[in-house]
């Protein structure tokens, strides 16, 4: 990833969740993606970087990746940035409604000086949602290195996924840095062009041949 980034990836949690610090790589600004499991530890990298909490963002509404956003609303009056397609899917963030500010794709937002855009990419959820700077793809459940997110839950969609992957994850650059939602691959982190061999939901051209795959029963 370039200079001027600064990430920092915690894994968390009994399901091997990574959260994201993000913030301009100079500066003491910085967000928080899909704030679960331990605020404090949050908290404690926060200190140990010399950064400033300023918002927070959720890739989806799946509980296992917010479920500390009441702690962190509780400590921090910062802002939560979500997609309005999942703002509308999940009760678990309309009861924070006062705190959101709804995105739709494309959308971009200031952390500090560094400027963050936000990718609608259904399929997981109606509004799941990656966080795209610089040469960084933070993927929540839509993307991980060696697969992609389940469909089969509520709200869940292999039709969306599909474009979601063909028509948007696919169209970045392939030196962009792959930052999945759990520790589930070989890696944790890793270039797309280095991912797509290993990754066979971005290998499909059919969107019939994908859903089938996607869809199969799991063992």
């Amino acid at each position: 990833m370039s200079a001027p980034l600064y990430v920092r990836q915690l894994q968390l949690g009994p399901m091997q969740n990574f959260v994201y610090l993000v913030g301009p790589g100079q500066g003491e600004e910085a967000v928080v993606v899909d704030p679960a499991w331990d605020v404090l530890a949050i908290e404690a990298a926060l200190a140990e970087d010399g950064r400033k909490l300023t918002g927070a963002f959720v890739t989806h509404s799946h509980g296992d990746h917010i479920n500390g956003l009441p702690e962190l609303l509780s400590r921090h009056d910062v802002p939560v940035y979500c997609q309005q397609e999942e703002l509308d899917f999940s009760a678990a963030l309309q009861a924070h409604r006062g705190a959101m500010r709804p995105l739709k794709h494309g959308d971009t937002f200031q952390v500090g000086a560094l400027e963050v855009n936000a990718l609608h990419t259904p399929g997981h959820t109606p509004g799941s949602q990656c966080l795209h700077v610089a040469d960084a793809l933070i993927s929540g459940d839509t993307l991980f290195v060696n697969g992609c997110g389940r469909c089969d839950l509520k709200g869940g969609d292999p039709e969306r996924m599909y474009e979601t992957i063909q028509c948007v994850l696919l169209k970045l650059p392939e030196r962009t840095c792959l930052l999945p939602g759990h520790d589930y691959g070989h890696v944790p982190r890793a270039p797309l062009e280095e991912v797509k061999p290993h990754n066979p939901y971005l290998n499909f051209t059919s969107r019939e041949a994908f859903v089938k795959f996607r869809m199969r029963p799991r063992t």
